[in-house]
């Protein structure tokens, strides 16, 4: 599977965020409750950077096996005066790898993160994030930044 390195710089994003496992009976029911949560939310984000969403994995409590915090988000240009309840976080300046996906949202991601967990990358562990965007035939295409380490 292929990636381009790519430097970042740090980024504001609101959204709503969970705390879960890969490993816990429930972890696809944390995560899509909580875009469906956010996709009812999404419209009362202030200053919204572009139209994309945001996945993010960050928080984790070691490796991919243990718990993490999820977001689903958006970037934002400022941060203050956001609804109560959003969540604000920064994910950080750095190297990722990018991977690029497109199909159905699901069903891509699934497939390139299972591809990813198989490979030999110097992960950071500290931010992951998927970044959706619509095409004009009306499909997805989704960038997945892996934060590797320095």
């Amino acid at each position: 599977m292929t990636y381009e390195l790519v430097e970042l710089k740090d980024m504001m994003v609101a959204g709503l965020s969970a705390r879960t496992n890969n490993y816990v009976p429930d972890m696809g029911n944390v995560i899509g409750g909580l875009w469906a949560q956010f996709m009812g939310v999404y419209s009362s984000v202030l200053y919204k950077a572009n139209e994309k969403t945001l996945g993010i994995y960050t928080e984790y409590e070691g490796r991919e096996t243990e718990d993490y915090s999820v977001l689903a988000a958006c970037e934002v240009k400022k941060t203050e005066g956001q609804p109560d309840g959003i969540t604000i976080k920064t994910i950080p300046a750095g190297t990722y790898a990018k991977f690029t996906a497109e199909g159905e949202g699901k069903e891509a991601v699934a497939k390139v993160w299972q591809n990813l967990w198989n490979m030999d990358l110097s992960r950071s562990f500290v931010c992951d994030f998927e970044e959706y965007e619509k095409t004009e035939e009306g499909r997805c295409r989704i960038h997945i930044y892996i934060g590797l380490k320095n």
